[in-house]
């Protein structure tokens, strides 16, 4: 019985949904809502416009094999980035920098492992509300692995600390520009308005995560057999370091240009719009400084890179197919069907429930549209007339938003980051859902309280637009 219940190979559950996403286009009325392009260029659906095609069109077991190499090609900046990064990493750990790092925190946290993960999960949830940092995570994943591996705890800890600050800072953003800021713009309500809010249940909710990441690792302290991955081979090979390198001067000189990229990367991010290909360049500068820094011949460098990069390729297979599954939706025209569908039932409830609805939904629409932005130019001027309809403020509906696209990022396979992410560690997507799922829920939980105290409260409301927004255009069917 245990065998048929076995979860699948993270690839072959990726395709599955792939096929199961082309058979939805067959059963899902086709449909689309009109689009309007927006002053910054992007394109918004326009609500009460949705309509569906005179004649359905069905997407063959061809036009899902040809979407296999067209969704690499449209994750391709995800995916070079994720080998690159990988290939550069294994330049700095060749001269000994990660291991001599990993050396000075054990002399640090080797007998506080709770108080590395809360400054893990804190910095991480901190930098992306700050400035939307996701992918830059990936390459302290290794780092982070080496390092649990080396205090007795586990690759799923190292992960479940990345994550959870990755997918909370999202959730509860100050002033993430891809998210809070896109979506303020689309309500129409002052750019950063409701602050206050977001700050002050910033550090509940990373308590949430912390506890229960520590709560895990505990377990596994405990007894390494509590361990979720002990039945897979650690992606650093079983080798045991029993003694770690000083930190030495040339060591000291390439962390420290480690976080000088980070910062290079972070400002290029906020100042001048930069993405993964700016990113991959600016981790290749500091791949090139390692290698001569670190006093590694040109030819051991180059090889180093190739293994690195090497070593992540079954990462880049699960990046591209997992960007295949929104593809087939959008070729097979029911990606709209979905949101409009998913709205409709708010309507016919209170504002409290429909606050928490549109948590749902946008967690739901978050593994068809695993674009934060994106996300927000799709459902918020639909979600928005339906928040005036149902006297719920604007700024409630820009949180269920945040809430609904931030925590989800933590789970689901269509997310390039996580996938990258558990990839790199060596996590099978089954092992990490079920590790993530009680958090996601706790967080869920909580993000519904938040919701409903906002709404009784009027969060929002001093804020709220005179004018409906997009008042010359109806409601949603």
């Amino acid at each position: 019985m245990a065998k048929f219940l076995r979860v699948p190979h993270t690839l072959t559950l990726l395709f599955g949904m792939m096929v199961l996403a082309m058979i939805a286009t067959w059963i899902v009325p086709q449909g689309f809502f009109e689009t309007q392009t927006l002053a910054n260029g992007r394109s918004a659906v326009v609500p009460g416009t949705f309509a569906l095609v005179e004649e359905r069109q069905y997407l063959s077991p061809w036009q899902l094999l040809t979407a296999i190499p067209r969704a690499f090609a449209s994750a391709q900046d995800v995916i070079f980035f994720v080998m690159i990064l990988g290939g550069v990493l294994s330049i700095a750990r060749a001269t000994g920098t990660v291991d001599a790092l990993i050396g000075r925190l054990l002399t640090r946290f080797g007998e506080k492992p709770h108080m590395l993960i809360f400054m893990v999960v804190f910095c991480f949830a901190m930098a992306s509300s700050a400035i939307g940092t996701a992918g830059e995570y990936i390459p302290f994943v290794l780092i982070l692995v080496a390092l649990c591996k080396a205090m007795r705890l586990d690759a799923m800890t190292a992960v479940g600390m990345t994550v959870a600050g990755y997918g909370i800072g999202y959730g509860v953003s100050a002033i993430n520009p891809f998210t809070v800021i896109i979506a303020q713009q689309i309500a129409e309500v002052p750019v950063l308005s409701g602050m206050e809010l977001r700050l002050a249940i910033f550090i509940p909710f990373v308590l949430i995560g912390f506890h229960h990441v520590w709560s895990y690792a505990k377990k596994v302290l405990a007894d390494p057999a509590n361990s979720m991955v002990a039945d897979l081979p650690c992606p650093l090979g079983d080798k045991q370091t029993a003694t770690y390198p000083q930190l030495a001067l040339n060591h000291k000189l390439i962390l420290a240009s480690f976080v000088g990229t980070i910062a290079v990367v972070a400002y290029g991010i906020r100042v001048h719009g930069w993405y993964l290909y700016e990113l991959s360049a600016c981790f290749v500068a500091w791949g090139l400084f390692t290698a001569v820094v670190g006093r590694i011949s040109t030819d051991t460098a180059a090889q180093k890179f190739i293994d690195g990069a090497m070593e992540l390729t079954t990462t880049a297979m699960l990046i591209g197919v997992a960007r295949g599954i929104s593809l087939i939706m959008e070729d097979g025209q029911i990606l709209h069907s979905l949101v409009h569908g998913m709205s409709l039932p708010l309507s016919y409830v209170g504002a409290e429930a429909a606050a928490v609805g549109m948590l749902v939904i946008q967690t739901l629409l978050n593994f068809f549209i695993p674009s934060g932005s994106g996300q927000a130019y799709v459902t918020m001027p639909l979600m928005v007339p339906l928040s005036d309809l149902l006297d719920i403020p604007r700024q409630v509906a820009v949180l269920a938003y945040q809430f609904g696209d931030g925590f989800s990022n933590m789970i689901i396979p269509t997310n390039a980051v996580l996938m990258g992410i558990i990839g790199i560690a060596g996590i099978p997507y089954g092992h990490w859902f079920r590790f993530c799922l009680p958090l996601l829920l706790k967080l869920m939980l909580a993000a519904s309280v938040v919701l409903v105290l906002a709404v009784v409260f009027d969060y929002g409301d001093s804020v709220q637009p005179q004018t409906p927004a997009g008042a010359n255009l109806s409601q949603p069917d």
